[in-house]
């Protein structure tokens, strides 16, 4: 049970954070080729996140390297074995000087196009591989490392090498939200867990995908979202799904009740195929697409089922206080 978390020293503390496994504090970025932290507020922050451990003896906490638009020089940087070694020493100085317990990769996206203007190459693919076995190497067994991997195709097939990068890594975080995003033209599910006729990414699509290429199960940790994507201008066919629209705005769960009120028109559907819920405003023209309690209850079910690693979201302060959407995944699990 694995939260993402962009928040600071003290946003966390009204969440059940007993029911979590690991924390992954949310981002430190390259610079130059060392793994820093932005300000000196966000250590701070680390170190609050670390002190739950005195209570949590189960919990992890790890430093997430990246993030959307985070990895502008990654390309750059890990093309070479002096950028990679550098890196990798100083991750682990950052590791033991914050006591935290590992290193999740972020990079958006080795070999496929990421944010507009980033470099990619493909070569990248391969110096992924090498950027993991550096950390492997410099780390030893002592840390954990994961990486997030895009929900998509595109990135399945051209952004790993499955085979050699696995066996290095505790596990891999599908990505498996965004899957619509805020460059798509067309309405659909942002994290749906069965792909439909018309829209073929989905949790499911993806762990077929690493089971075919050998990903063991257990190292396979599948994504769920604490918030909406909204689309404008979506003509009132279909209740707005698979319609043109315009990505308007994310939303924090914590905020549906207002944001997605029926005050301001919202109607709350569900798909039975993509096993997704959504709403849609004839009165505003929008459609909004999410994960609620039940999609992120038969989320944990199909986890189990398929005795996948677990079940990671983005972000822990997303969710209402007291953790709403939390408790409905550690639920789920028991």
């Amino acid at each position: 049970m694995i939260a993402y978390y962009a928040g600071d020293a003290t946003a966390f503390r009204p969440y059940p954070t007993q029911k979590l496994t690991h924390i992954i504090y949310s981002f430190l970025h390259l610079k130059g080729t060392s793994f820093a932290f932005d300000k000196p507020q966000d250590q701070a922050t680390v170190a609050a996140l670390v002190a739950l451990k005195a209570q949590h003896p189960q919990l992890k906490v790890l430093l997430s390297l990246g993030g959307w638009g985070g990895c502008e020089t990654c390309s750059e940087v890990f093309a070479t074995y002096q950028g990679r070694m550098a890196f990798a020493a100083s991750v682990k100085e950052v590791l033991t000087a914050t006591r935290t317990d590992g290193i999740d990769l972020d990079w958006e996206y080795p070999a496929v196009a990421g944010p507009p203007g980033h470099r990619f190459t493909p070569e990248d693919r391969h110096n992924f591989t090498l950027l993991v076995q550096a950390l492997r190497t410099t780390l030893g067994n002592r840390y954990e490392i994961s990486f997030a991997a895009g929900g998509f195709r595109e990135y399945l097939q051209h952004a790993v090498e499955w085979p050699a990068v696995m066996p290095l890594v505790d596990r891999v975080h599908l990505m498996s939200y965004d899957l619509v995003n805020g460059y798509s033209t067309t309405t659909g599910h942002h994290t749906p867990l069965y792909s439909t006729p018309q829209q073929v990414p989905s949790v499911d699509d993806g762990v077929r995908f690493l089971d075919s290429v050998g990903v063991a199960p257990g190292k396979v940790v599948i994504g769920a979202a604490f918030y909406a994507r909204v689309f404008r201008g979506v003509p009132n066919r279909q209740q707005g799904l698979q319609q043109a629209g315009t990505f308007k705005q994310a939303v924090n769960y914590r905020d549906f009740a207002d944001s997605l009120s029926a005050a301001r028109g919202f109607a709350f559907y569900w798909d039975e195929v993509a096993q997704a819920p959504y709403a849609y405003s004839a009165q505003r023209q929008e459609f909004a697409t999410f994960d609620d309690a039940q999609s992120l209850q038969l989320k944990t079910r199909y986890a189990r089922k398929k005795q996948l690693g677990g079940i990671m979201f983005w972000e822990l302060t997303g969710d209402k206080p007291q953790g709403s959407l939390l408790k409905s995944l550690y639920q789920a699990a028991q």
